[in-house]
């Protein structure tokens, strides 16, 4: 009796056993048939995230990985982005050509920003009509324009680079871009609002091959001008500072670092206020060792070229402030990070007048400036030519406010194009000093708008404008930033810096307005009932 119920116990052992190693063979089958399918689903999501715009280095696609490489870029020595910006380039590049032929904007992603303040009425109030008296050049079709070096660096950079620039017998679709530029300059702006050239001209800017490189003769910092093969021409400034960088508060503002990232983004933000009086900007990546010590035909800069301890190229140049080897700039090994401006034409072609600043500083350590223990200076500065007359001291105003948004306090001189004599805009240029800091505030920067009291009235609804939760600054520039090769162009903190700042100014202008017996004198009236 006792072995029949072994053996019945030990059947029924086996048969469960069975049953469960069937049972789990079935699961098994289940999962395989099913996972294919779940697969599918997860790879369309992903390309659904694409399809909506996002990168493909975005948190929401890289996870911590996005994180550590931003940790890497903060800390990895005098080329702090190298690594991101190599990947940066294609995406940003991606995202362009998206922009520029409307893909990646299916109607499941929000309106660019961007877009709706472009066309806003605020900024489509249309310009005077132009004459042939108010462009830059008048092409002579009968006559071909030759373009010879001039010794200037600022568009000849050797003496063997000589072309024919395209006439009224070319037609304009062949120019190069840079040229196209040059040639819609005219006395109300440095180029229009929809301008369909921009995205080609930041593109050549990043991306045209670099047949020669010198230094520019001047300036307290080193800077370089490179030559591409359309006989196109850019301002480099290299980077010397990574991006969560601030100037030490023991700095004074005339020994401060010029930085490449300051140029890009004070391009955009000029473009953001409508002013449009810088010239476009690029960031590009630099190799060291075949775009400038290999091409280069100036022989001072030849010689600063070293290798470190480190095996990275570095070069110095010769410059007033940081051209040794204690601040050599050097790439991680030969790649540099730097921001490509483009170059105005040569003044032997088109002359530039250089103004002295009312509110210059006075670039020294103790003393002070007329202007800073005068609280009345603005009365004298009324009664003295230019500013006597026409819309130059609020032009200079306009490029105050730009200045305080960047914390800029380098603008000790600007410049007009003779040829329009005191009826056109004031040209931004050198804004290389802004966006050191943005923890503090300048607010000795603003002392125009608060000892003049008078602003545009077009720049102060603007200016409200983009102190709306709709149309705020910082998303408006982190956007315009987004597709430059270098991007991320700015740290956050410095975004935020601008909408505290751009308070500040409306504050400004609100206590002038409430001291204010004619209100009229305050807000000056260059729009009409066109707003």
């Amino acid at each position: 009796m006792r072995r029949r119920l072994q053996t019945l116990f030990q059947r029924k052992c086996k048969v469960s056993l069975l049953f469960l190693l069937f049972l789990a063979l079935l699961v098994h089958l289940v999962m395989d048939l099913a996972l294919p399918a779940a697969c599918g689903r997860c790879g369309c999501d992903m390309k659904a995230l694409k399809t909506l715009g996002v990168p493909s280095g975005s948190p929401v696609l890289a996870g911590p990985k996005k994180l550590s490489l931003r940790i890497l870029q903060d800390f990895s020595g005098s080329n702090s982005s190298l690594e991101k910006s190599s990947q940066l380039q294609g995406r940003a590049g991606e995202l362009g050509r998206q922009r520029q032929h409307g893909e990646g904007n299916t109607g499941q992603t929000e309106r660019s920003k961007l877009e709706a303040l472009f066309e806003h009425p605020l900024y489509n109030i249309p310009v005077p009509a132009v004459t042939e008296k108010d462009k830059l050049f008048v092409v002579n079709p009968m006559e071909k324009f030759s373009l010879r070096s001039s010794g200037s660096d600022e568009w000849v950079s050797s003496s063997k680079a000589e072309t024919l620039l395209p006439t009224g017998k070319t037609a304009y679709d062949t120019y190069p871009a840079w040229l196209k530029f040059h040639v819609g300059i005219n006395r109300y702006e440095l180029y229009p609002r929809r301008d369909p050239l921009m995205p080609t001209l930041l593109q050549d800017l990043a991306t045209q091959r670099i047949v020669s490189s010198v230094q520019k003769s001047g300036g307290t910092q080193l800077k370089l001008i490179m030559t591409f093969p359309n006989y196109g021409q850019a301002l480099f400034k290299p980077m010397k500072q990574t991006r969560d960088q601030e100037t030490p508060i023991d700095f004074f503002y005339f020994s401060d670092f010029e930085r490449h990232n300051a140029e890009i983004a004070a391009f955009h933000l000029d473009r953001i206020l409508d002013f449009r009086r810088i010239p476009p900007v690029s960031g590009r990546l630099v190799n060291i060792t075949k775009e400038i010590r290999d091409i280069t035909t100036d022989k001072k800069l030849a010689k600063t070229f070293f290798i470190s301890p480190a095996g990275n190229i570095c070069f110095y140049g010769e410059c007033s402030y940081y051209c040794s080897t204690e601040h050599a700039l050097c790439g991680k090994p030969d790649r540099l990070e730097g921001s490509m401006a483009t170059l105005l034409p040569d003044k032997t072609l088109a002359k530039r007048r250089s103004w002295r600043s009312p509110w210059r500083r006075s670039y020294h350590k103790s003393k002070k400036a007329e202007w800073e223990l005068n609280p009345n200076y603005c009365a004298q500065v009324r009664e003295t030519p230019p500013y006597d007359r026409g819309h130059r001291l609020l032009d200079l105003i306009d490029m105050t406010v730009l200045d305080f948004l960047m914390g800029n306090m380098d603008r000790h001189h600007y410049e007009t194009f003779e040829k329009f004599g005191n009826d056109t805009f004031l040209l931004h240029l050198d804004n290389g000093r802004g966006f050191g800091t943005h923890s503090r505030d300048e607010l000795s920067i603003l002392a125009p708008l608060r000892q003049c009291c008078s602003i545009k009235k077009s720049t102060y609804l603007r200016l409200q404008l983009l102190a709306t939760p709709s149309y705020r600054l910082s998303d408006l520039l982190r956007e315009a930033m987004a597709t430059d090769p270098l991007a991320p162009v700015l740290a956050e903190p410095h975004l935020h810096a601008l909408d505290r700042r751009l308070g500040k100014v409306l504050a400004a202008v609100g206590h002038c307005l409430a001291r204010a017996a004619h209100p009229e004198k305050v807000l000056v009236d260059d729009v009409g009932s066109q707003v």
